[in-house]
């Protein structure tokens, strides 16, 4: 039996197609901060399990702010982008998209990690409060060398963030953080 659609049929199911839309939209949601979610837990585990100093480092701090999967690619011009989440007292408070752009003699691909410790309330109130938080002066960047040995001594930093950035893979030599800007996001 084929069924032809008339305008007042499809007026009398539009109020069921839009809850069915919603429905759709918020179980996405939902999937995307799973994954989010999922890739951070991963992050931390392997953070924990390889970089000494690490969960020394995440007990000392109010807040943690982990971007489990930044890619980054170059060719003159430059790109980053990855997603990641907020945590405070382990659970996840906010998701955060990192994003940043550069200009230079560049040439590859390559992926890491790297998470943000709030080594203080204040720091954690400014980067939530801010419209987009970008990568300043009140920042000590710990880069991982070969998994164990790090740029910054983070057990005696007077900064009030302490940046680490590990599981490098690619073809582009070293990561920065500098130009990184965070933007709360709605997965």
């Amino acid at each position: 039996m084929q069924h032809s659609w008339t305008r007042r049929g499809v007026i009398a199911a539009f109020p069921a197609l839009a809850v069915t839309a919603g429905c759709t939209t918020v179980s996405g949601s939902q999937a995307r901060g799973q994954k989010i979610d999922s890739r951070v837990d991963a992050a931390f585990l392997y953070l924990y399990q390889n970089v000494p100093g690490a969960q020394d480092l995440a007990s000392r701090s109010v807040g943690i702010l982990m971007m489990p999967l930044i890619t980054e690619a170059g060719l003159g011009f430059g790109g980053a982008y990855g997603r990641g989440a907020l945590r405070i007292g382990g659970a996840t408070v906010d998701y955060y998209a990192a994003a940043s752009g550069s200009f230079g003699l560049q040439i590859g691909a390559q992926q890491y990690a790297h998470a943000l410790f709030f080594l203080t309330e204040d720091a954690l109130a400014r980067f939530r409060s801010s419209a987009g938080f970008s990568v300043g002066g009140d920042l000590e960047v710990a880069v991982a060398s070969s998994g164990v040995a790090y740029t910054a001594d983070t057990t005696t930093t007077t900064e009030p963030i302490v940046a680490m950035i590990f599981g490098q893979a690619g073809l582009i030599a070293g990561a920065t953080l500098e130009g990184t800007k965070y933007t709360r996001i709605y997965p």
